[in-house]
């Protein structure tokens, strides 16, 4: 089955690399001249310099060829995933769809797998998350992901089609919970980050990655999500690496907001529009979501680094 990946960034771009061990991978960039530089070059020198494209890696501009594809990868930011999918959905509605973003949208509070349904209510859709970097997919070295798919059968082809020798997948058929995992661990690396960068130590980083945690168990519970799939790579096994490395961007937005430092604002950053979206599904459900709440004051400006410690130390004392 022929597969195509829709986006050029790092994480699309290395995805396409470790596909193209499998068999022959189209990569769409929406940037003409920058796709007929990487074709050339072999190189995404704006994205992912370091690693070079193999030679079953084609790279276009043309939306319609790489769309012909059996199995199209999504590697589009959360926030324009509607967008893309609205725009070309004439392209997309029989092909088999895997989401490789994460997060939940501001508007709607959806995660991608549940905005993919909403504009193409018959698409055949999977979620491709877990803890992973750009550099280290591209580099070769071992990752292990999870597929979330309604539909087992599904699920199951995908797996086989998209493992490679060094990207493993764990297949589930719990994509509420997968969803909630990809995207509440950006809000918590947020607040990590932000602990780090204000100089509170790695202790006060282990509480808000455990209390974080619960947290996210907490949104899967009321949402009818499976506990133990947070306990899986797309939940603990993501917020892990998220929480405790700079190659994560949430996490070096927390660092400047910790260190009072500019971020830059071309940097896409999923956790800030996701930790609203949950903060507001919070609220609608009466959930209580301390962390998240306080990422959004941070983000807002609303509280300082020393309010919203604070405000956490004060909080009634309760069992774990």
């Amino acid at each position: 089955m022929s597969v195509s990946v829709l986006g050029s960034g790092a994480f699309g771009t290395a995805l396409a690399i470790s596909l193209a061990a499998n068999g022959p991978v189209t990569l769409w960039a929406r940037d003409a001249d920058q796709a007929l530089q990487m074709q050339e070059t072999r190189r995404n020198s704006r994205r992912l310099p370091d690693a070079a494209l193999p030679d079953k890696l084609t790279v276009t501009n043309d939306l319609e060829r790489a769309a012909q594809a059996e199995t199209v990868l999504l590697a589009v930011p959360m926030q324009t995933l509607r967008g893309f999918i609205t725009a070309h959905a004439a392209l997309l509605r029989d092909r088999r769809l895997v989401a490789c973003c994460k997060g939940m949208e501001l508007k709607t509070g959806l995660g991608p797998l549940a905005v993919i349904r909403d504009c193409l209510p018959e698409a055949r859709t999977a979620l491709l998350t877990g803890p992973s970097f750009a550099a280290d997919i591209a580099r070769g070295l071992p990752t292990a992901l999870t597929l979330a798919c309604g539909n087992a059968e599904t699920g199951r082809e995908l797996q086989q089609q998209l493992t490679t020798k060094t990207l493993r997948l764990y297949r589930t058929t719990d994509t509420i919970g997968a969803e909630i995992g990809g995207a509440l661990k950006n809000v918590i690396a947020i607040a990590c980050g932000a602990v780090i960068g204000a100089g509170l130590g790695d202790s006060a980083r282990a509480a808000l990655m455990t209390r974080g945690y619960a947290e996210m168990q907490r949104m899967a519970l009321a949402t009818g999500a499976r506990p133990e799939t947070l306990a899986g790579l797309s939940g603990f096994g993501d917020l892990t690496l998220t929480c405790s490395s700079d190659l994560s961007r949430n996490y070096r937005l927390g660092l400047a907001i910790g260190r009072g430092e500019a971020f830059d604002p071309n940097i896409t950053v999923e956790g800030a529009a996701t930790a609203r979206a949950v903060h507001a599904a919070a609220t609608a459900r009466q959930l209580d979501m301390p962390i998240t709440a306080i990422v959004v004051a941070l983000l807002d400006q609303r509280l300082t680094i020393a309010d919203a410690t604070a405000q956490l130390l004060s909080r009634p004392l309760k069992e774990e």
